[in-house]
This record gives C-alpha cells, structure tokens and sequence, in this order.
C-alpha cells in the first residue's frame, strides 16, 4: 500500500499528527501494535472492568483550544465533563482543592496561617502572565516555530510578551520562589513540587522556571473528564481518521524501517506500507530499533535515550471500588502526598484518578475503576538485582496503598478488587520500553531550548511524542502532531504523486492490512 505517510504509533503525537495530516489532503497510514489506541493515554479492559492506563487529567477541551476545536469541527463523538473541584491535593495535615476560579487558589493559600499574602499576591500575577504567553502558543500549534511570512508577523507582534521570559531562563521554579520569599512556604513548596512532578516530570528545585510556571495552568485550561475513559477520545480521533480518508491498523506492530527508492518502506506484521515521509511516535530508543539509520541520526537517537533514562518508570495501582456515599456521580481527581519531608516519587506521591457514574459501565455493580500512579527513578531500579528489584517494587506497592488508604480512607474501605502493575507490566500495555514515562524532564538547563523545530531524525524521517518539543503531556505530544503536520505539508510534498508513483514501481503488498473495530478498546 502507498502513502503520503505512514505514522508508527498511536499515543496521542500519532493520532495528532495523522488527523491533521488527513485534513490537508494527505493520503495517510497509522499503524499501532496494540489493539486499541492511545499508548500511555489509552483504556484498557482486564476483568471486564475499563482502567486509564495512566492516572491523568488532560486539557485542552477549551472551544477555541486544539480538542475543543476538532470535537466542534470533527464531530468526534465524545462528551466532556469540565468537574470542579479540578484536583484535590491532599497531604496528612493539608487539603488544597484546586477549582476552576484560578483566584480560589490564591485565596485558600492567602487565608493559611502564616500565609505571606502580598508575596504570594505578586507571585501568581507574575505566574499569570507567564503562562498566557505560553499557552497562547499551545493554542496555535501550526506557529510554534513559523513556517511562513504570516507566523513570522505573528509572532512579531508578541516580542514584547516574549521578552518578560528571558529572566526565567535558566532558572528553577525554586529560585523564582525565592525571590518572591515564598520558598519557605511548605503549603504552596508542596503543592508545587507535586504539580511540578506530574507536569515537567521533577521537583521544584530541578524544573526549568519557563515550563514549571506554565505547567501551573495545566488545570485552568480546558481540562476535563472524557465519559468512558481517555480511550473514548483516542478511538474518536481514529474514527476521524478514516472519515478523512486516512488507513488505521491496529495490533499491527511494525518490524521496521528502510529506504527505498526515494521513499520508506515500513515492513508491519499486516503487510508492507510505503511512504514518502514515516513520522515515529515512539521513543528514540525505539527509533535505534525500528529505523535503518546512519551514524549522525543513531548518535542524536542515542542522546535523548540517556535523557529518557534520566526520568521516570510508571508504578500503577488499578482498583475496583464502591463508591463511598458522598461520592457524588463525577469523575474524582486527587493529588496525595504522604509525607513532605520526602521525595515524592515510589508511592509517597501518587495521583489519583477515579472513573464517573457517568462513564456508562467501567465496573459492575455500580462500583468505579480507580488508576493511582507514582514515579520510580527506572535507570536505579534496573541496575539492581532481579529480586532487589521486585522487594524495591513491592515496597513501593505498599507505599502507594498506605497513601490510598491513609489519605482516601473512604474510598479505600470500598476497594474489592487490586491490580498491581510494576514499570514492566506497564511496558506492556503501553509497549513503552522499560514502562519509561513523561519524556525527558525539564530539569533547569539551556538544553529545553534547543531542537525547538519539528525533530528530524533523517531527511523525511521524524520523531513526535513526549521526546520531541513541546512534550511531556497528552495535549503537548498532540500540538507536537499538529505542528509537524504543518511542517511536512509546508514542504509541499503533499500533492499525491507519491503514492501514485510508488504504486507504478512496486506490486501490491503480500498481505493487506485491516481496520480492526476501534470502539472496543481490550488487552
């Protein structure tokens, strides 16, 4: 079969990009080696209950913000629940309600004992500002860098708002803190470091000031609850896909892929597709794996591979629960921290998702499926010994389960059903290798400045993901699509004649691929 592109993955920078490519008269092809789609912001079915693969909130949902638009324009079919409270963070002593007023933030910190009320005033208008710039850039993912003379103005007419980041650059969230005063802080520390951790994917102190500042907005931000699980909306944007003239093949893993004759061949377990252009959804060590590369290219994939591994494993928790009887029918979101004099990875952290009575049937019997997360540093856990390993693992399990039960004691009364999944099991169900999760993170450094662009392995072969600019979260891999959709159109090598002339060179595939049903996501 002979494609425009053909996508390698199906997370959400895959799905972006093949649907924004469908929209500008591509002729497209996506193929995902699980049978449903989504990669680490999928649902998945294991005894006859639905969990989120990963514990998350995603945003975006805004009418003008990029799934707000697709879900008005596309009529994909999924319904948002915008709950408020957002997120509860909870620690033993502290219960900080994030609601959807940004200002009931700034107030509940303003009225704690001890509060420095005119720093903190200060410090979240400074906050504000910040992510306005910011975000107004995630709202516009085909400027972000400009490909023509218009995005070049645009951007123009902003160098004013630009220039107040350059005396965040190089600085942690932490330095910024103090120089507001507000680093001795512990509600607002906490709170931050929690954030930060789920966010740009470490603390406080580590995390580039730019990214953390904005990260802060995340909840503020057309961020919502998808009725019947994250995968509701991954399979909609499949849908949309195919509607666009797009081919999607699912539990199709792809073995390879190698040039040929001014063009790609990716050789999937459902037959060969060829391409003008591949873009890789998958993590550079994946890329190593999968791609014929020469040396530039392996020496770049090998890079961000040992900054991948300078980040997270995802330990999981997926439970079956009774609701308690002051529930209510929405979805619940909580942010725990067990103890704050701790780093708040292997289960001392851990973010909490909880399903809605609304999300049809998740779980028998009236109960709701519950997906808890916690970081592990993974380069540290594999270097220990196999059955170092698992104790390590086993302790973490039993962390996270006392910051369940000692933090959500209500809900905790109400489990009758534990599934633990280790950084391994979560490899499986997302086919992450090693169960790596987040990206590489925004730890202070020039580095998060560099490779801005769209990321180009080799000539017509790229990489989109949490890996590669903006990253790090579901709506940021998905804006990573749109903008390098726009990328490969503005080469103008859209206009058909690939696959037209690709299909006079080459006989038809030995084994032709087929669309497996994508409304019945299972494992």
């Amino acid at each position: 079969m002979q494609y425009d592109v053909v996508v390698v993955g199906g997370g959400f920078g895959g799905l972006s990009t093949a649907l924004a490519l469908t929209q500008k008269g591509a002729r497209v092809a996506l193929s995902e080696a699980l049978a449903y789609p989504g990669g680490c912001a999928s649902t998945f079915t294991r005894g006859g209950a639905k969990f989120e693969a990963g514990a998350t909130l995603f945003s975006g949902f805004g009418e003008e913000q990029l799934w707000g638009r697709w879900i008005r324009e596309l009529g994909l079919g999924v319904t948002i629940d915008f709950i408020d409270p957002v997120v509860v963070h909870l620690t033993p002593t502290r219960r900080i309600e994030v609601w959807r007023d940004r200002k009931r933030l700034l107030e509940d910190l303003s009225a704690m004992e001890g509060a420095p009320r005119e720093a903190l005033a200060r410090f979240f208008a400074m906050q504000a500002q910040v992510a306005d710039v910011l975000w107004g850039l995630f709202d516009n993912p085909e400027e972000l860098p400009p490909q023509s003379a218009s995005g070049l103005l645009w951007h123009a007419r902003r160098l004013r708002e630009y220039a107040q980041l350059l005396g965040l650059v190089g600085k942690t969230l932490m330095s910024v803190l103090a120089r507001f005063g507000l680093d001795r802080f512990t509600p607002l520390v906490t709170y931050l470091d929690s954030l930060c951790q789920i966010t740009v994917q470490c603390p406080a102190h580590e995390a580039e000031a730019t990214f953390a500042l904005a990260a802060m907005d995340y909840y503020y931000r057309g961020t919502g609850h998808v009725r019947g699980g994250i995968g509701k909306l991954a399979s909609a944007m499949v849908e949309a896909i195919e509607r666009g003239g797009g081919d999607v093949f699912l539990a199709s893993s792809v073995r390879s892929v190698r040039r040929s004759r001014g063009g790609f061949v990716v050789d999937t377990r459902r037959g060969e597709l060829r391409a003008r252009t591949v873009v890789l959804n998958v993590l550079p060590q994946s890329a190593l794996c999968l791609a014929h590369l020469g040396a530039t290219a392996s020496a770049r994939m090998t890079r961000l591979s040992r900054r991948v591994e300078g980040g997270w494993g995802a330990a999981m928790l997926y439970l079956v629960a009774q609701p308690p009887a002051d529930a209510g029918p929405d979805a619940h979101h909580f942010d725990l921290v067990l103890d704050e004099r701790q780093p708040l990875v292997e289960g001392n952290h851990s973010f909490v998702s909880i399903s809605s009575a609304h999300d049809g049937v998740r779980a028998p019997s009236g109960a709701r499926t519950i997906t808890v997360s916690t970081h592990v540093p993974l380069a540290e856990v594999l270097a220990l010994p196999g059955e170092e390993q698992r104790a390590r693992m086993s302790d973490t399990h039993d962390r996270m389960k006392r910051c369940v039960a000692e933090l959500l004691p209500t809900w905790w009364s109400g489990v009758e059903r534990t599934m633990t999944a280790s950084p391994r099991t979560f490899a499986r169900f997302t086919m992450r290798p090693h169960g790596y999760v987040g990206g590489i993170p925004r730890r202070v450094g020039l580095a998060n400045y560099k490779g801005l662009g769209p990321l180009e392995i080799e000539r017509d072969l790229y990489l989109v993901g949490d890996t590669a600019f903006p990253g790090q979260s579901t709506l940021a891999t998905s804006v990573g699509g749109v903008r390098l959709a726009a990328h490969i159109a503005s080469g103008g090598r859209l206009d058909g004649t690939f696959a037209a002339e690709a299909r006079a060179l080459h006989e038809p595939p030995k084994v032709r691929g087929q669309r497996l049903d994508s409304r019945a996501p299972s494992a």
